[in-house]
């Protein structure tokens, strides 16, 4: 056993770079918690600095390489981890760094813009749908949360590491879109059209924004189309994530009857 003191400066270290958020932008590390999750942030090709098990909470082997295996006991992990039942693994990982200009897209790309989303857990399943639509990129724009938050990253059940996500400004994600010749796709509730009426089998960016207050000015203004979701009920605006999913999973339909998928 490598570490079984609480008082371990590694240990200390760790519990900094997951309650803080200056401490991960300062090193370029993150963690990530979860047997699942390491292995999909492996698969991505991403490879761990630092993976930490403990044989107390796992029965399950990993065979990746990592710069440095170490092993602790249940209670040190306890202390580390975020989870309120942990498995027993936990890496840490260089952040990605991916760029705009980097982002390699299909001939008929399909991007999700989210601005200013403020809950980990409407972030994280955001990036879930992401990667099960197969989405060319996520854009995470003005954002409140901090995208490697390890709340995050257990929300997005690592598919924060399948899907090509960038930060940006705004103004450089827009330009980006029309560089591209993208058409941009607002989701707002004072929309006249239904998300169902509008052709998404084309290059499009669907743009959402916070539950309280949608999208900014910014992205209204520049939208190509506006869509809303009908709302039957007295509830006048659904979560973040799931109106993302509808419309998102409404242009993989589009694309799925018109042969382009």
């Amino acid at each position: 056993m490598d570490i079984t003191s609480l008082q371990n400066p590694r240990v200390k270290y760790i519990v900094k770079l997951r309650e803080d958020k200056r401490q991960r932008q300062r090193d370029g590390l993150m963690l990530v918690e979860g047997f699942d999750e390491i292995a999909l942030a492996v698969s991505a090709g991403h490879k761990p600095q630092t993976l930490l098990t403990a044989p107390e909470l796992t029965q399950r082997q990993m065979d990746i390489a990592a710069a440095e295996a170490l092993t602790v006991n249940r209670a040190v992990f306890e202390k580390m981890s975020y989870r309120d039942n942990p498995d027993g693994w936990l890496a840490v990982f260089p952040i990605p760094n991916t760029s705009l200009e980097e982002l390699k897209l299909s001939q008929t790309p399909l991007i999700i813009v989210a601005e200013s989303v403020e809950k980990p857990g409407n972030l994280g399943a955001i990036l879930r749908t992401a990667d099960a639509a197969h989405v060319d990129a996520l854009l995470v724009c003005d954002p409140r949360v901090d995208l490697w938050n390890p709340n995050v990253v257990r929300a997005s059940r690592g598919a924060v590491f399948a899907v090509p996500t960038v930060e940006a400004e705004s103004q450089d994600a827009l330009a980006f879109l029309r560089s591209k010749k993208m058409r941009v796709l607002a989701a707002t509730p004072s929309a006249d059209m239904l998300y169902t009426s509008v052709d998404l089998s084309q290059a499009i960016a669907i743009a959402v924004g916070t539950e309280d207050e949608g999208l900014t000015d910014f992205w209204m203004s520049n939208a190509d189309l506006k869509v809303k979701i009908p709302m039957l009920g007295k509830v006048n605006s659904l979560n973040v994530s799931i109106a993302t999913a509808l419309i998102t999973y409404e242009a993989v339909r589009q694309r799925h009857a018109s042969g382009m998928a």
